[in-house]
């Protein structure tokens, strides 16, 4: 079965920088798009980030555009997201999903890691 693992949340002041790390398996990814997405307590999901396994086009929401950078390592299976300038905005449960490349939805979820941003 597809399994998506994050790691690497925790607790980081305002302006320092995160690293999260999403171990995938169960399968290849190639024509798969690799995404994180982040829930803060009472809002709903919002997409963050994505990459093409294959090419590692990226793409980024507005709000963390210049500060996180997603990427991934095909050899290791991994995807990360490099989150630097921390604001507490961005906390948030932090998810690492994946669809296939013609498809809108998601169809892979991992469970979540916690991301805290202290002012």
């Amino acid at each position: 079965q597809v399994q998506l693992v994050e790691s690497g949340g925790g607790l980081v002041q305002a302006g320092g920088s995160l690293t999260l790390s999403c171990a995938a398996s169960g399968r290849t990814f190639s024509g798969y798009v690799m995404g994180w997405f982040r829930q803060a307590p009472e809002k709903e999901r919002e997409f963050v980030a994505s990459i093409t396994w294959s090419r590692g086009s990226t793409t980024y929401a507005d709000s963390v555009k210049g500060r996180f950078t997603i990427s991934r390592d095909n050899s290791k299976n991994m995807v990360y997201l490099q989150m630097n300038s921390l604001k507490p905005e961005d906390t948030a449960v932090y998810s690492c999903a994946a669809r296939v490349i013609s498809s809108g939805a998601y169809r892979y979820w991992g469970q979540g890691t916690q991301v805290t941003v202290s002012s």
